[in-house]
């Protein structure tokens, strides 16, 4: 959204420093999601339940903060390209060689960034609420970052607290992530990483703040229908773009906003038995540049990994230096990760299916997606290109209260990528976690990702990682 000075960012930290005493005494927020251990499986906010007593204006300061130590290994089957007409070093050599004949095969081992997240809650009035969540630390943007800020009304105390509205609807306004799908709630966003039993987001990761609304309806039990639009950008922008045809000859860029929808299923069939049912749809018809799928501003957990050891073409030199783009973490921030590149024209549709039983769960997410870029033209025609993803949470978790955990994740994205034809990346993971206490986590977790059908020129073929990650969360 925007960074902070930092003269700003030290007095808001002197604020915070201030404020902690009273950290203990959080204030009991309505129709709030935690962010501590009790927040994990809750998705939208219930609106059933039984809720405080709004006793006047409170404000609740909480963070979230994740370290990860890597031991990951990446190599590829890349064919030789030279870098340059006269530099023949191997433009798909992998990041993190020290000597030549090592470049296919390179271990990145050590203590990553931290990142930290500061999130403020405020109870301005009976069944209304505001939430501003920022970045202080992240791979992607390591200088404090505002991530967006909203309202969310559940009551209207202004007109007498109609009893219809208290119990059927709920209002959203602002700078926030679309509803789409249930892997938000589940997803690593920078330090906050307490709901996620793994070390990372699927290869294709849905995230993104707009602007805009949405409204709920709660028609009957356990069932929930949301309907949206938003501006289709992650920052504001009010720039009147040309009606015109654009540099392809086929496609006017116009701005459009995002529509999207949802509705879930949430119902505790029987004592120790869940189920939970969710599909959602977002569409953009046509964007300078929409973020759906690129639009962290946090980044990957993995660091590093399966990122080239050039950039533009030009090699970096044995032994990497930290002034080099190509070694930082920011500019590489989707390592592990893919974009499908539908930044002007974006279908998307996710179907979440979510059992618990006991200490048993299943979660999984089938996506489907369509869209494209404005290069994408064939015969005069804007073509649109596909991807599908599967991804599979299996865990147990055991000992009092579900202290600990054990699980294992299988996710594959397969589709067309532009000027790589049809490909498919596909990943294994095990983890295993433990929680102290109710704002503490440790996970260790083991995973393996395999690149297949890039070709061959490409530093992705015949790519491997596979390693280990300890990471340590605090939410509070």
């Amino acid at each position: 959204m925007k960074k902070i000075s930092l003269s700003n960012l030290l007095a808001g930290l002197l604020a915070l420093a201030f404020s902690l005493p009273l950290v203990a005494q959080q204030a009991d927020l309505q129709y709030f999601r935690p962010w501590n251990k009790n927040g994990i499986n809750v998705f939208e906010p219930s609106k059933t339940a039984e809720q405080p007593e709004f006793k006047g204006m409170s404000v609740r300061i909480g963070g979230s903060f994740t370290q990860d130590y890597q031991n990951l290994t990446h190599s590829n089957k890349a064919v030789y390209a030279p870098s340059s007409a006269t530099n023949k070093l191997n433009k798909n050599y992998l990041y993190g060689y020290i000597k030549a004949e090592d470049t296919t095969s390179a271990r990145l081992a050590g203590f990553n960034l931290a990142m930290a997240n500061l999130n403020l809650d405020f109870q301005v009035d009976d069944g209304i609420r505001v939430c501003l969540e920022n970045y202080m630390s992240a791979r992607h943007h390591n200088e404090f970052w505002v991530k967006g800020g909203y309202i969310q009304i559940d009551k209207l105390p202004m007109f007498g607290n109609p009893q219809w509205f208290t119990d059927l609807v709920r209002v959203k306004i602002g700078h926030f992530q679309p509803n789409f799908g249930d892997q938000q709630f589940r997803r690593s966003d920078g330090g906050n990483a307490l709901f996620n039993p793994f070390a990372e987001n699927f290869i294709i990761d849905a995230f993104t703040t707009e602007i805009g609304g949405e409204v709920y309806l709660f028609p009957a039990k356990n069932i929930m229908l949301m309907g949206g639009m938003s501006s289709g950008f992650i920052n504001g922008n009010i720039l009147k773009t040309p009606d015109a045809i654009n540099s392809n000859g086929v496609v006017q860029t116009k701005r459009t906003p995002s529509i999207f929808a949802k509705v879930a299923y949430d119902n505790n069939v029987t004592d120790g038995l869940r189920f939970r049912l969710s599909a959602s749809v977002y569409h953009n018809s046509n964007s300078q540049r929409n973020t759906l799928f690129a639009g962290d501003r946090t980044g990957s957990h993995y660091f590093g990994i399966m990122e080239p050891a050039t950039i533009g073409g030009l090699p970096i030199s044995i032994g990497t230096s930290p002034s080099n783009p190509a070694t930082q973490a920011g500019p590489n921030f989707t390592s592990g990760r893919f974009d499908p590149g539908v930044s002007n024209r974006v279908t998307a549709i996710v179907i979440n299916p979510f059992i618990k039983y006991k200490g048993a769960e299943v979660f999984a997410s089938f996506d489907f997606i369509k869209g494209s870029v404005y290069a994408d033209v064939s015969d005069g025609e804007w073509m649109k290109r596909s991807w599908n993803q599967v991804a599979v949470d299996a865990l147990y978790r055991f000992l009092p209260h579900e202290q600990a955990y054990i699980g294992a994740r299988y996710n594959t994205a397969t589709g067309e990528a532009r000027g790589l034809g049809d490909i498919t990346i596909e990943r294994t993971a095990v983890s295993a976690g433990w929680f102290p206490t109710q704002n503490l986590l440790l996970k260790l977790e083991w995973v393996n990702q395999n690149y297949k059908n890039f070709p061959t020129n490409d530093y992705r073929y015949g790519g491997n990682f596979k390693g280990m990650m300890v990471e340590a969360v605090i939410g509070l």
